[in-house]
């Protein structure tokens, strides 16, 4: 299965703990500010244009919206944070809905954390990791809106976000993917289903995405010091 997203269906939405349905297929919670493109970057992977809801007003969506994929697997949509208009005593009530679910529900494989290139980790984002991390559980950082950057800032963009991740959770770094995206340019489409494909068991990566990700791995290798790589084979 190449897209494990794509054909994902509108199953239930839940705002209090009782609301959700009974733990039993693996699913993977997205998240993010209410800001950073969370469901822009959902209706991209499941190649669909309204399956999460999108506006231009933030902190629409105020419960978790759960869909089910094709492999029986779910997706949980988390409730954007951050929004300042929305009132005090529900974005409190998100915040402790949100953070119980992610410390408690024992099908949660992983965590696809929604971040504004532009703007990087924010403090929320940074509290939001702080909560997860310590389960062992893997993070995987969508750096979205890359396509408004120029490939210079793309690369800063990147490297600042794993710098701050290495820095401020040093234990768990290794758990943690950047992947910079764009679902308006499709930037980074192939790289997240890898990942998600891999989290719910799922041989979802394409040859070519399969191919990338190993000569990525062997270009970020560190080369062992004092060892000689031997002499030049003659052309």
């Amino acid at each position: 299965m190449k897209h494990p997203l794509q054909q994902a269906e509108f199953l239930t939405t839940a705002a209090r703990d009782d609301q959700l349905p009974p733990p039993g297929p693996p699913e993977v919670a997205f998240a993010g500010r209410s800001n950073a493109g969370k469901s822009s970057a959902i209706n991209a992977l499941a190649n669909q244009t309204r399956l999460a809801f999108t506006s231009k007003t933030p902190g629409r969506t105020q419960q978790i919206n759960l869909f089910r994929l094709r492999a029986g697997a779910l997706l949980a949509d988390l409730p954007g944070y951050g929004y300042a208009a929305v009132p005090q005593e529900l974005k409190r009530h998100w915040q402790e809905f949100v953070a119980h679910y992610l410390a408690t529900r024992q099908t949660l494989v992983g965590l696809a954390l929604v971040v504004d290139a532009r703007h990087g980790l924010a403090e929320l984002d940074l509290q939001l990791l702080g909560g997860f991390l310590p389960s062992g559980r893997p993070v995987l950082v969508l750096a979205t809106k890359m396509d408004k950057l120029t490939s210079s800032e793309q690369r800063l963009a990147h490297r600042g976000i794993e710098r701050v991740v290495a820095e401020t959770f040093p234990a768990q770094a290794a758990h943690v993917t950047v992947v910079p995206f764009s679902a308006k340019r499709h930037i980074g489409i192939a790289a997240a289903e890898t990942i998600l494909g891999g989290w719910l068991g799922i041989d979802n990566a394409p040859a070519e995405a399969r191919k990338a990700a190993r000569i990525a791995a062997k270009e970020k290798a560190p080369r062992t010091r004092g060892v000689s790589r031997g002499p030049k084979r003659p052309a």
